[in-house]
């Protein structure tokens, strides 16, 4: 007959699981000005802004680290411990998206977030004198950098600019505005104006364009021609002279 086996369970597995999920229960929390998972700080441009972890239900010291994007931030070791703040001074338009990160040192899984959303008005830059010959393709860059993204127009000599469509064509995304114009003719002579708006602020920047007359095409093939001919010329002459030459000489 076969007979039945059973494991034996040991007895202290059920104390184990009982400890394991008291540790989970009261396990190690962290939190960054008073959240403990991770989100999102709106903020405008301001001198700085400071961002505190602090460690939850611990029973003994523990060490926080902080990390910008992938890079970890260097602490004073007065600031390590239990409770750590870090300073972002001042708070400009390239700390936009970036995300900032406390961490527990012994356990790294134990951590939260804040990704930063700084808010400031349009910022514009490009190219302002744009000299192209007549007949040419132009485009006009306006570099804009605003949060949120604003809205955007051209303007020709303070007056709003009608596209033709066989003409114009108008590119935009998040940092980039532009204004392409086939065949530049002279009536596009003038001063355009890339307007960008937000409700946090307007920007305007002037490019002149300006339409300079055709060059004239360089007929190479011709002159080339014509210096080969006035060349034989040439020679044919003093070899049909030669007689004359010797005898001068």
């Amino acid at each position: 007959m076969a007979q039945r086996r059973s494991l034996a369970v040991p007895r202290a597995v059920p104390v184990l699981a009982v400890s394991f999920l008291a540790c989970v229960a009261t396990g190690l929390e962290l939190s960054v000005n008073n959240h403990a998972a991770d989100f999102t700080l709106s903020t405008g441009l301001s001198p700085a802004i400071s961002l505190s972890c602090l460690v939850h239900n611990n029973s003994q010291a523990e060490e926080l680290l902080w990390y910008r994007g992938s890079g970890q931030v260097d602490l004073k070791d007065g600031n390590k411990v239990n409770i750590s703040n870090i300073c972002i001074s001042p708070v400009n338009e390239s700390d936009n998206g970036v995300t900032f990160t406390c961490r527990l040192a012994r356990d790294k899984s134990v951590q939260v977030s804040v990704i930063l959303d700084v808010q400031f008005p349009p910022q514009l830059s490009g190219e302002e004198t744009l000299h192209m010959e007549e007949g040419k393709d132009v485009t006009l860059t306006c570099n804009s950098k605003s949060n949120p993204q604003a809205q955007s127009t051209w303007l020709k000599d303070k007056q709003s600019l009608t596209l033709q469509q066989s003409r114009h064509k108008v590119y935009q995304t998040s940092d980039v505005f532009q204004l392409s114009i086939r065949k530049v003719q002279k009536s596009d002579n003038g001063t355009y104006t890339c307007v960008v708006e937000s409700h946090l602020g307007n920007g305007t920047r002037d490019f002149h364009l300006i339409v300079e007359d055709k060059k004239p095409v360089f007929p190479k093939e011709a002159v080339i021609a014509a210096v080969v001919v006035v060349t034989i010329t040439i020679l044919f002459g003093i070899v049909a002279q030669k007689d004359k030459f010797f005898k001068v000489w």
